[in-house]
């Protein structure tokens, strides 16, 4: 799978509710061009969030697509993500768009890539590009602590990436359901 650089996207589930946030900072080369971009969003009248690793106008259009499948799918985001992968991996205008696509609701979240991953965690986290691994590993250790909920451990899983991370800064945006 491929890792993309100038972001950091991490989703977690605990007790009944879901965060997905990301950092701000988008990066051509070694500089940094924007420090306060949104990578996630809510679909479907706040019922689904989406956050996106990698080209920006290639995230653009697999929202819209994804959109597409939720409205012939209504209130099934599994068979939705499935209807995307397999268009994402077969269509040759698809197949070229250079982005990873995390989606979730109340119940699943799924990482969606254009080589025909969908993957749905295990543990209920999931994070990628370039500070992925860094935020995955904070929230793993983050999420026995009672004390905290979905929302804190992806604030305090995105901080610590960025303290890491030179592709990931501290201008986040959190979304929960």
């Amino acid at each position: 799978m491929t890792t993309y650089h100038g972001t950091t996207i991490i989703a977690v589930r605990k007790n009944g509710r879901v965060a997905l946030g990301g950092d701000g900072q988008v990066s051509i080369g070694d500089s940094v061009v924007k420090a306060r971009a949104s990578k996630v969003r809510t679909l479907k009248g706040g019922k689904v969030l989406a956050g996106f690793a990698g080209s920006v106008a290639d995230a653009i259009s697999l929202y819209e697509k994804f959109e597409e499948k939720l409205d012939r799918h209504p209130g099934n985001l599994p068979r939705a993500a499935v209807e995307l992968a397999k268009d994402w991996r077969s269509d040759r205008v698809l197949r070229r768009l250079e982005a990873l696509l995390v989606v979730t609701d109340l119940e699943h979240t799924f990482l969606l890539s254009g080589g025909g991953e969908l993957i749905e965690p295990d543990d209920g986290i999931l994070a990628v590009g370039s500070g992925g691994n860094f935020a995955l590993a904070a929230a793993r250790a983050l999420l026995p602590d009672e004390r905290l909920g979905a929302r804190d451990i992806v604030q305090r899983s995105l901080e610590i990436a960025a303290d890491i991370c030179v592709f990931t800064n501290r201008h986040l945006t959190i979304l929960e359901l």
